[in-house]
């Protein structure tokens, strides 16, 4: 799966059909993968094989969401199976604030703490021997210091081996992929069966690799290895919440900010950065969850620096114990439907869609993966498949430069391929500077031509 580039890192190989000297450590191009002896590698089991989220032997997220919510209020092509879908925010104490978007998933899994639903909740927060690590809060101001969006690649395979060694109810939260990794392992391990009591997912653009914070430290003329904190979203309730800044600190102090949009890789639609495994998946809000948190990327709720939340909860207690803080004031949350929720996240579904059947006509090495949507192209103008085929060549282009530019010690070879890179691109996208005008002639061209 790892050769084939549809290993995602989730760590859950490492944790239940790991071997001695097993673990998870980085590959070249800045993503977790598992490692191992070459034997454990290259063995085929049937275990792994229904283990691995990516697999096409693993059940998909349909079969999944249909034995975990048979009796589902609803059920959408888009969100999957739910009860209910709000949007809105935490009314309460300094959530919202404290978050990057409306504070919902930490106010969630807070008040699972709080009714003793479970003893720990396994999130990702600061580390000391890396940016970020999964870790298992068993109090609130432990969660709590957790809060805000990390683009950072983390593994569950420690969490994994604690909740296991640890008796207690958990609960867990990651982006879908890992969250659809933690019911297949729940479905392997009767002990994780047991103890993983729910599942909070957070939905998910795509998966960054750690060479991103490097080369925001390059933009922002710090040396890489001196970065020991990073903020991806600094909240400014004066901006919109889509006006993206990040902020670097380093081991002696220094703090620097940037916006995204001055950055090279800061647009991310483009796939800076992106883990390849991201090509070939449809689940943008995670359809197998207790419950789904994302951004409201809609105005009027996108202009609100202050953040808001789309929620869709599809266990029937999670639900319950959402309407009860909404009927206390606690939660300021409205019901929408889930058309509203798709038009939240339009371009991730495009990119899990269209994008993901125009990917799976590709020519591709190794194993070929099985998806919901059919593979497909006849759908699809040709500058959206251009479009496609960029996003594709930046996320393969921006690891091969990185390691380029590094190894030579000149940051400004990747900088000045990925001005180049994001040119196209804008360009291609949104018709942007002398290149999108390019763009918009040739195509005219072509349209009349077909006439």
């Amino acid at each position: 799966m790892a050769d084939a580039g549809l290993c995602i890192g989730c760590g859950a190989c490492a944790s239940l059909m790991g071997r001695p000297g097993v673990r998870m450590d980085w590959d070249a191009e800045g993503q977790l993968k598992p490692h191992g002896p070459a034997h454990w590698r290259s063995a085929r089991t049937r275990g792994f094989a229904r283990l691995c989220p990516f697999s096409p032997a693993a059940t998909d997220e349909d079969g999944i969401a249909n034995q975990r919510f048979p009796d589902a209020a609803r059920k959408d092509e888009a969100i999957g199976r739910h009860e209910a879908a709000y949007v809105g925010h935490v009314g309460e104490d300094e959530y919202r604030a404290q978050g990057s978007s409306g504070g919902m998933a930490t106010w969630v899994a807070s008040e699972l703490l709080r009714r003793n639903r479970v003893d720990g909740v396994a999130h990702v927060a600061p580390a000391q021997d890396r940016l970020f690590r999964y870790r298992i809060a068993r109090d609130e101001a432990a969660l709590r210091a957790g809060a805000k969006s990390r683009y950072y690649p983390v593994d569950m395979a420690g969490i994994l081996d604690e909740i296991r060694a640890t008796p207690g109810r958990y609960a867990v939260i990651g982006i879908p992929c890992f969250i659809k990794a933690v019911h297949l392992a729940r479905r392997a391990d009767p002990i994780l069966h047991e103890r993983i009591g729910f599942t909070l997912a957070l939905v998910c653009g795509h998966m960054k690799s750690r060479h991103m914070v490097d080369s925001f430290a390059w933009q922002m003329d710090l040396a890489a290895d001196a970065v020991a904190a990073v903020e991806y979203r600094v909240k400014n309730p004066d901006r919109p919440a889509n006006w993206y800044t990040a902020r670097l600190a380093t081991r002696d102090g220094e703090e620097r900010m940037r916006d995204w949009w001055h950055l090279v890789d800061g647009d991310w639609g483009s796939g800076f950065f992106q883990n390849s495994a991201c090509d070939y998946c449809d689940d943008v809000v995670g359809e197998t969850a207790d419950v789904s948190f994302g951004d409201a990327w809609v105005e009027p709720y996108s202009s609100d620096g202050r953040g808001t939340n789309v929620v869709v909860v599809r266990a029937k207690a999670l639900r319950e114990m959402i309407d009860e803080a909404r009927a206390e004031g606690r939660l300021a949350l409205t019901e929408v439907d889930a058309a509203f929720v798709k038009d939240t996240q339009a371009a991730g579904f495009r990119q899990r869609r269209e994008g993901l059947s125009y990917r799976l006509t590709w020519a591709k090495r190794g194993v070929r993966p099985v998806k919901r949507v059919p593979p497909r192209a006849d759908h699809i103008p040709v500058r959206r498949k251009l479009v496609y085929r960029c996003r594709h060549w930046i996320a393969r282009g921006s690891a091969r430069m990185f390691r380029i530019a590094r190894a030579l010690r000149q940051p400004w070879l990747f900088l000045l391929w990925g001005r180049a890179a994001l040119a196209v691109y804008q360009g291609l996208t949104y018709s942007r500077g002398w290149l999108g005008k390019a763009f918009d002639r040739i195509e005219g061209w072509f349209s009349k031509a077909a006439a």
